[in-house]
């Protein structure tokens, strides 16, 4: 699940993948392939665009990114 094989950065990837799953319905079973596909690039562009971030100060993904110095 992560770039370097790094085994502190897999909880990571499982936390994130959790938060796809619970909160944007990626658990369930599809109809096709090019359903999850879509449903999960939907997710991921919600949860980097739209989600707020506890550990970003309550900021969006993109917004920190965009701004990062």
């Amino acid at each position: 699940m992560t770039e370097d094989s790094h085994c502190y950065e897999n909880a990571m990837a499982e936390r994130v993948n959790g938060i796809l799953k619970d909160e944007f319905y990626l658990d369930r079973t599809f109809t096709s392939v090019f359903h999850a596909k879509k449903a999960a690039k939907n997710a991921i562009k919600l949860y980097n665009s739209k989600r707020l971030h506890l550990s970003l100060d309550y900021k969006k993904p993109n917004y920190v990114h965009q701004y990062a110095a």
